[in-house]
């Protein structure tokens, strides 16, 4: 595995985020809201948000490039004891063991940081197996498959369910 860190974002994170973040594969697992093309200005306003919260976003730097991210966004209402989960990581570093790591470190960072929070979980597409093992390394469960819910790109997609519990 890689050497890798799990750090706050930081404004000059903007031109590897920007690079590495427009790849086509980053956008095909991230739901429609992840920008796409991911722009400077797209790059910013993510920079901004994940400095300001209220979700905790963290950035997967190797050798100080930001190559990746991961984010617990806090949930509402009936759900307010829940974190939901997303990340990505850029292509080339994809299959080298930091993923499960970095999720597993971001699981303890948000049990931490807000403890009323019992659950954190995610939902990759049912065509998303490496999503769906990394999960699993991490020490997610699934806990729900619901069958075509989701359309990404004009394709109805299954959602899969995986959650951590405190």
């Amino acid at each position: 595995m890689l050497d890798f860190s799990l750090r706050p974002f930081r404004t000059t994170d903007l031109a590897a985020l920007v690079r590495h973040a427009s790849h086509a594969s980053v956008f095909a697992n991230l739901t429609d809201s992840f920008p796409n093309p991911f722009t400077e200005e797209a790059g910013k306003l993510f920079i901004e948000r994940a400095i300001a919260g209220p979700a905790l976003r963290r950035c997967i730097a190797i050798a100080g490039e930001c190559v990746g991210a991961l984010g617990l966004h806090p949930k509402e209402d009936l759900w307010r004891n829940n974190l939901e989960l997303g990340y990505w990581l850029a292509h080339p570093y994809r299959g080298k063991g930091i993923m499960p790591v970095a999720i597993r470190q971001m699981v303890q960072l948000g049990f931490d940081e807000f403890p009323s929070v019992t659950r954190i979980y995610a939902s990759p597409f049912g065509s998303n197996i490496a999503s769906q093992r990394v999960l699993e390394r991490a020490g997610f469960t699934l806990e729900a498959t619901l069958n075509g819910t989701l359309v990404k790109n004009g394709v109805v997609q299954d959602e899969l369910i995986y959650g951590i519990r405190r």
